[in-house]
């Protein structure tokens, strides 16, 4: 790789992440996380994930994705889901067995943990933002999830908040989805079971 094109990977790379964590801290504080705001991504910047970054830099979509391409898997992207608690590839783990041993040979996603399902929903959002730039819609989080839900592994509990917040963001717009983040989700007032989720995202549609 020439040394003019190392270059303008690596600013083009550092300006993707400062942006993306930017809009994620941003949305983050409106909802009162600020920790997760301050410190989302930071492994972005490690030797490990960040010199593949710049390697496989494409401007329009992850890195990562070009690495897995050429190399067969992402050493950048093994990094950081092991690091980061807002990925839900981060919580698959071996099944609890409940008195079958048997359980034991198979993996799941286990249930997030509530303040890292809205950060995972904020920084979704904030990546569409990122990558459609002026094309973006209150949409573009849930089309994306749409196109890829198929091959998650991820908790049925889990996944029934994150689709809800999703759906509501693409109905309802920003402001308010952001808003019932603060007061209702993030306070408990919303039951993390995925029944009484899918009830309530059906009154989305009405």
């Amino acid at each position: 790789m020439k040394v003019s094109k190392i270059i303008k990977n690596f600013f083009g790379h550092l300006t993707t992440i400062n942006e993306h964590r930017f809009l994620v801290m941003k949305h983050c504080f409106r909802v009162g996380l600020y920790k997760q705001g301050l410190t989302h991504d930071l492994s972005k910047y490690s030797p490990t994930e960040f010199i593949p970054g710049v390697k496989y830099f494409q401007g329009d979509r992850s890195p990562n994705n070009a690495q897995r391409e050429h190399e067969g898997y992402s050493s950048a992207w093994l990094h950081h889901k092991g690091r980061n608690k807002h990925h839900l590839e981060y919580w698959i783990d071996y099944a609890v067995s409940n008195g079958d041993d048997k359980a034991h040979t198979k993996m799941e996603g286990m249930k997030m943990p509530i303040r890292y399902v809205c950060e995972m929903f904020i920084d979704r959002v904030s990546a569409s933002k990122n990558y459609q730039k002026e094309k973006y819609t209150d949409k573009s989080a849930l089309e994306y999830y749409e196109k890829s839900v198929d091959h998650y592994m991820i908790h049925p509990d889990t996944k029934a908040m994150l689709e809800y917040l999703l759906v509501m963001l693409s109905v309802k717009g920003e402001e308010y989805t952001y808003r019932y983040i603060k007061k209702e989700v993030l306070k408990g007032h919303i039951p993390y079971e995925k029944d009484k989720i899918n009830q309530l995202e059906q009154g989305l549609h009405v």
